[in-house]
């Protein structure tokens, strides 16, 4: 086990590293290689699945391989949540929406192929008073304003994903967001704690 990967593990376990010797109660009493506690320790940083997939998923599910741009973009949502002090189920809608509606990619203007005004990650339109066009392509805000809807659904918490985003999103295609919910939850799990 490399020293960093061993000194991460030990902070989480709540132990010093010192020069190549550990410092604390794990010293004296094991190999720290096979500290199976440590472990498990690392293993509760992640989101419980039940908080990311309440209700489980809805049909059948796509999933496409992200990019740098995508993935930093995953993780600007998964900030702007957290940041709104908002639960990781939050972040898993978030995501889920703007892959269906952008796939993560933070579109400007395409001209004839765009949906009216249409712009950004969750494809927000500047004349429904989501923002100006600069605003709506900055991932924060463009997530700060998703999260502002979503906080206005009452019992959002225990909708469905699609149900939840579409209240949101006016979408014509209210039930496209469901197909998204696993690779959402996913990098939600991935993502929410580093």
């Amino acid at each position: 086990m490399n020293t960093i990967m061993r000194k991460s593990m030990l902070s989480v376990a709540g132990l010093a590293f010192a020069g190549g010797v550990f410092a604390g109660p794990i010293a004296a009493h094991a190999n720290p290689v096979d500290a199976k506690p440590v472990a498990v320790a690392a293993q509760a940083d992640k989101p419980d699945t039940s908080k990311l997939i309440p209700h489980g998923t809805q049909g059948d599910q796509s999933r496409i391989t992200l990019n740098d741009e995508q993935s930093a973009n995953a993780k600007a949502i998964i900030a702007a949540t957290k940041k709104a002090g908002l639960p990781e189920r939050a972040a898993v809608i978030s995501i889920a929406t703007s892959l269906q509606e952008s796939k993560l990619d933070n579109l400007g203007h395409l001209g004839d192929m765009n949906d009216h005004d249409s712009l950004g990650l969750f494809q927000q339109r500047p004349s429904s008073g989501w923002g100006t066009p600069e605003q709506i392509t900055n991932p924060e805000y463009s997530t700060t304003a998703f999260l502002k809807g979503l906080r206005q659904v009452d019992g959002w918490q225990d909708m469905p994903l699609t149900q939840a985003a579409q209240t949101v999103q006016v979408s014509a295609y209210p039930d496209a967001y469901a197909q998204w919910e696993q690779q959402a939850a996913d990098l939600v799990g991935q993502y929410w704690n580093s």
